[in-house]
C-alpha cells in the first residue's frame, strides 16, 4: 500500500523537478552576470569606451576552442598572405583577446585626451580583470597569466609587399609581458606589456571600432565572434548579407558546416527569447545569413566636415608607403574614416599612420 502510494508520488516530484529545471533554463539570461562593480579607484577604467582593432575584427585571428588550439591557419588576401601560428599553449583565444581590447581602450583614451602613448604599457592586473568582468580570485589571476603566454606565443607569419618586394615578416601579438611586482600570494598586482608594431600601429592609425561593454558578458566564443563581424561589416548600413559558409570561415570554425549553421540557429533562438546579443540579430536564409542593426540602435554618427591634408603630408605618406599610389591611399583612407565614422583628431598625422600601416601590412586593410 505504501509502495503504491510513494511511485506516483516519486515519479511526479522527479517531473516538477525536471520542468522547473527547464523553465529555469529558458527564463535564464545566456549573458554572464555582472561580476563586479566599479568603485572609485578604477571608475576611469569603466569609463574609457571599449575600442577593438578592426583588423582582427575582420580576420580570424583568435581561436573560438576553449581547449588548447594547435592549428596553424592561413588567410590569404590577393598576392598578401598570413598563417597564424600557435605557441607551445595553442593559439591565443577570444578570451584572450581582452587583454588587448583593455589595452587598446586606454590607448585610445590617452589619445583622445591629446596624452603621448606608447608599446609598453603598465597595468594593474586587478583593474584589468575587473574591467573586462573575470575572475578576480587566484585562479582568475592564473588564467591571465595564461593568456599572455598564449597571446605571446602566437605568432602572424605574411609576406609584406614593398616597393614591389615581398618581404616575410613574423611577429607574436604581444612582444613581452611580464609581471613588475607580485603579493605574497603569488597573485600578480602589476603587469608591463609590450604591444606589437602591428597592434600600435593600428591604434596609431585610429584602425579601431568602439565595442558595446555587453561584450565581455557573452559566454560563447562564436558569439563574440559573430558581434565583432557584425560591427565589422554592418558599420553605417541596417543591414549585411553574407554566405554561410564564408561566415564560417571567417569566424574562425572549426565545425563542418551543418554544425555550424545549428550552433548559429541556436544563438539566434537564445536571442530571439532574451535579446541578449548586442546591437545586432541574425537571419538564416537558405545558405546566406543576414546581419540586421536591431530596432533602436542607431549607426555612429558620420565624421564632420571634409579634410584638408597638408602638401608635405603627401611627401611623408611616399616614404612610408613606397610603391603605393598615395592618392589611392588617400582615397582609401577617406572612404575607411566615413564607413567607421571616425573623425581623427589630426588628420595629417592619421593618414600618415594609415600609409605606415598600409606600406608594411598589406593584408591587414
Amino acid at each position: 500500500m505504501c509502495e503504491n502510494t510513494k511511485s506516483p508520488r516519486v515519479g511526479n516530484n522527479t517531473k516538477d523537478i525536471v520542468s522547473a529545471v527547464g523553465d529555469n533554463t529558458k527564463a535564464r539570461s545566456p549573458l554572464l552576470p555582472v561580476r563586479h562593480q566599479p568603485d572609485f579607484f578604477v571608475c576611469d577604467v569603466f569609463d574609457a569606451a571599449l575600442k577593438g582593432d578592426s583588423a582582427s575584427m575582420e580576420h580570424p585571428i583568435f581561436s573560438l576552442s576553449k581547449k588548447p588550439d594547435m592549428k596553424t591557419r592561413r588567410y590569404e588576401n590577393g598576392d598578401s598572405w598570413a598563417e597564424v601560428r600557435p605557441g607551445a599553449k595553442g593559439l591565443a583565444t577570444v578570451f584572450d583577446r581582452d587583454i588587448l581590447i583593455y589595452c587598446i581602450s586606454q590607448l585610445m583614451a590617452a589619445l583622445n585626451d591629446g596624452r603621448p602613448i606608447s608599446k609598453t604599457l603598465r597595468l594593474r592586473a586587478h583593474d584589468l580583470l575587473i574591467a573586462t568582468n573575470r575572475d578576480s580570485s587566484g585562479r582568475g589571476y592564473l588564467q591571465l597569466k595564461e593568456s599572455f603566454e598564449r597571446l605571446q606565443g602566437t605568432q602572424i607569419a605574411t609576406n609584406i609587399i614593398t616597393g614591389g618586394k615581398d618581404v616575410w615578416d613574423l611577429f607574436s601579438l604581444v612582444d613581452r609581458a611580464r609581471i613588475v611586482r607580485e603579493s605574497r600570494d603569488g597573485r600578480m598586482q602589476e603587469v608591463e606589456v609590450v604591444l606589437s608594431d602591428w597592434v600600435f600601429q593600428a591604434v596609431e592609425a585610429q584602425e579601431v571600432l568602439t565595442l558595446d561593454r555587453r561584450y565581455f558578458q557573452l559566454a560563447k566564443p562564436l558569439e563574440r565572434r559573430l558581434y565583432e563581424l557584425a560591427r565589422k561589416h554592418v558599420g553605417q548600413q541596417a543591414n549585411f548579407k553574407i554566405g554561410l559558409e564564408k561566415l564560417r570561415n571567417k569566424s574562425g570554425s572549426q565545425s563542418t558546416i551543418k554544425e555550424f549553421r545549428r550552433l548559429l540557429q541556436s544563438i539566434m533562438t537564445d536571442d530571439a527569447r532574451h535579446n541578449h546579443m548586442p546591437g545586432y540579430s541574425f537571419h538564416i536564409d537558405g545558405d546566406m545569413v543576414e546581419m540586421r542593426r536591431k530596432a533602436g540602435e542607431q549607426p555612429p554618427p558620420l565624421p564632420g566636415p571634409a579634410i584638408r591634408l597638408k602638401t608635405d603630408t603627401y611627401e611623408g605618406a611616399r616614404t612610408l608607403a613606397p610603391g603605393w599610389d598615395v592618392h589611392a591611399i588617400e582615397a582609401d583612407w577617406r572612404d575607411w574614416i566615413a564607413k567607421k565614422s571616425i573623425t581623427p583628431w589630426h588628420a595629417d598625422r592619421h593618414f600618415l599612420a594609415f600609409c605606415k600601416r598600409r606600406g608594411k601590412y598589406p593584408g591587414f586593410r
